[in-house]
């Protein structure tokens, strides 16, 4: 574990392995719609706050951040791709049914433009992200993996990318390897 570092160092993630980062959101397209958009935000902070009981789920982190007044999204840094997927078609967790209701809506033809949903996952090996935190408490890869001082992975980036764990690779976990 790592210990907690005062805001006047310089930190790297403690990641070891393949890092799971999910981006997803939403895009205001009809202010005058709120009953349209509120729920889509309700519900992601729902979902945030039961991942947030549920550590066993997968997720280590998160990020809040806005892209303009239109377009929220929340970074995500999870344990393994096996987490997240078994999270998203979990049959009891309020992701699916955020997903059912969304699906319902336009099934029916309800969907009408108001509000626009998006996700994009990333599976980063081990050795292809690096991070550097100067001067900042733990944020994003360093909030969900832990920090560690920069001189424990390298002063220079492409010393950082070349730092290996020794960890298996989450990718092979779930390939019987």
């Amino acid at each position: 574990m790592s210990r907690r570092f005062s805001a006047a160092e310089r930190t790297t993630a403690a990641a070891e392995g393949d890092v799971v980062v999910l981006l997803i959101g939403m895009r205001i397209n009809r202010f005058w719609a709120v009953h349209h958009w509120l729920p889509v935000l309700l519900a992601m902070v729902r979902m945030l706050r039961e991942l947030g009981r549920q550590p066993e789920r997968g997720l280590l982190g998160h990020v809040l951040l806005t892209a303009s007044p239109r377009t929220y999204y929340v970074v995500q840094y999870w344990e393994s791709k096996e987490k997240l997927y078994a999270y998203a078609h979990a049959p009891d967790a309020s992701h699916h049914a955020a997903w059912a209701f969304i699906n319902r809506k336009e099934r029916a033809g309800k969907v009408r433009g108001h509000v626009g949903l998006w996700h994009e996952t990333y599976l980063v090996p081990e050795g292809s992200y690096e991070a550097i935190y100067a001067d900042m408490p733990a944020f994003g890869l360093a909030a969900a993996h832990g920090q560690v001082p920069l001189e424990r992975r390298g002063r220079r980036a492409k010393d950082r990318l070349a730092h290996r764990s020794g960890k298996v690779p989450s990718r092979a976990a779930g390939d019987g390897a």
